[in-house]
Order: C-alpha cells, then structure tokens, then sequence
C-alpha cells in the first residue's frame, strides 16, 4: 500500500516512526537518567499521536502548522511529567495534555467573542483548580472553587462552558493499533443526562422554595413515590399534596429561567 506524504512544519507524516510499548519505556528510563536525546526520541516516536488528535479540529484553524506546534508543546508536558509508576499507556496519559494545549489556543483565537469578565473568571478557576489539583492531588469539586473565588457555583460553570469547544463525544482521537481512545475515554463518566450548568441552577432553585415543596418534589421526582403515598404518610388530602407540587414546580420553573 503507497505510503501518502504530507508535510507539516517539515514533518514527512509517511515517515514519522511509532515507538513500541517497550521501546518507550526503555527511552522513559534513559530520559529519566538524564539522557536528552531519549527525549528526542520519545517526542518523535509520537509526533503520529499529535497528528492523529488534530484530525478532530480539522477545518477550525486556518494555520495547521501552527495548531501542530501548539499540539507538541502538549506532548512535550507529557513527556517531561510522565510518571512510569502509574502503570498506565503513555498515549493514555498524553492525549488530556495535548487536547487541552490545542483546545487552550483555539479558544483564545476564537472568533466567538466571550465577555472579558467571564473569560477573566475561567481563567481564575482553571487557576485555583490547578493549584487545588497540586496541593490535594484530586480534583476539586465545583463548589470549592466557587467557594475559593468568592462566588457561585454557576457562574463557576457557566464561565468554564463558555471557553468549552463543540466536539463529539465519540470522536475517535488516537488508535495506537491495539485500543481506540475516544474523547469520551477523557471525560467523566458521572456528569448523568442534564448538563452542570442545570443541574447546579435545579439545585439552587430547590433550596430557596419553602421545604414542604422541596420534599413533595425529591420525593416525586427523584425516588418515585406518588401523590396518594405522600397524602398517607404527611398526612394531609392528595388535593394538597397535588397543589404543593403544583406550586413547587411553578417556583423553581420561575428560578431557574
């Protein structure tokens, strides 16, 4: 089969070499030692797992060369942190590192004009994330960094969506031969139907309207009970059961828009 050549940023992708799981590893160790041009090696052997994740974005940057670049400055990072330890796949690792270095910059030369007061808040929490990341060695949750920033949840979340790009969730981003992984391997796997953005603005709403209210509806909506098992066990008609309901709705559909 003809091999095909193309060049970006001098690269003949016919002939970039895909290192072995054991050739990386023996390179890992030499870099390790001190040996550069392991290094050199390691972030040559995967300049294909680079370019097989810019095959995603492809027709949303107008210079490729420069999309290219920004992707092994990713790949870069993950070399220089890769931790042998951890047992895992190399290309596992690298793809989250180079998916945000190339997301990173499309996002900052978009032409989607995002308020700089947002765009200075995602900042801060992408910020506060990484040092909580550093320092507590898991991720935090959206509430500790609103909470750390001095505001809410939402505007937490709505100021990191606002820099998120649309991308396919089955979107197969690098097949290294064996597994495929797909951007949906990167993402987490608990976020359920309703996006975090409703899910905290549900929530919100739930704890401002008046408790009885609150309970009717968790019970109904969440664990399943009907109106007559809530009349018997609160104590009260179904017709009240029904009108509390009715109310709660109407409160939180006012809240939540």
């Amino acid at each position: 089969m003809a091999r095909h050549k193309v060049e970006i940023c001098g690269v003949n992708t016919a002939n970039i070499k895909v290192l072995s799981y054991d050739e990386q590893i023996e390179l890992f160790k030499r870099y390790h030692d001190g040996d550069n041009l392991a290094k050199e090696e390691l972030i040559n052997g995967n300049l294909k797992l680079v370019l097989s994740i810019l095959k995603s974005f492809a027709g949303r940057c107008d210079n490729m060369d420069d999309l290219f670049q920004v992707g092994c400055i990713g790949l870069i990072k993950a070399i220089d942190n890769f931790d042998l330890s951890h047992e895992v796949k190399f290309s596992t690792y690298a793809v989250p590192m180079i998916l945000g270095e190339v997301k990173r910059y499309l996002r900052d030369n978009s032409s989607v004009r995002i308020s700089r007061s947002i765009k200075d808040l995602a900042y801060k929490a992408l910020k506060i994330k990484e040092k909580l990341v550093n320092e507590n060695a898991e991720e935090p949750s959206l509430e500790v960094v609103a909470e750390e920033l001095g505001v809410t949840e939402f505007e937490v979340a709505h100021a990191l969506n606002s820099l998120k790009d649309t991308v396919s969730m089955f979107e197969p981003i690098y097949n290294d031969g064996g597994d495929i992984i797909y951007l949906s391997d990167q993402l987490s796997k608990d976020e359920g139907v309703y996006d975090l953005e409703t899910k905290i603005a549900l929530r919100e709403a739930l704890d401002k309207i008046k408790e009885k209210e609150k309970y009717i509806l968790i019970q109904r909506y969440m664990m399943g009970k009907t109106q007559m098992e809530l009349a018997s066990e609160i104590g009260i008609s179904q017709a009240q059961i029904s009108r509390l309901e009715k109310n709660g709705l109407n409160n939180v559909k006012k809240l939540i828009k």
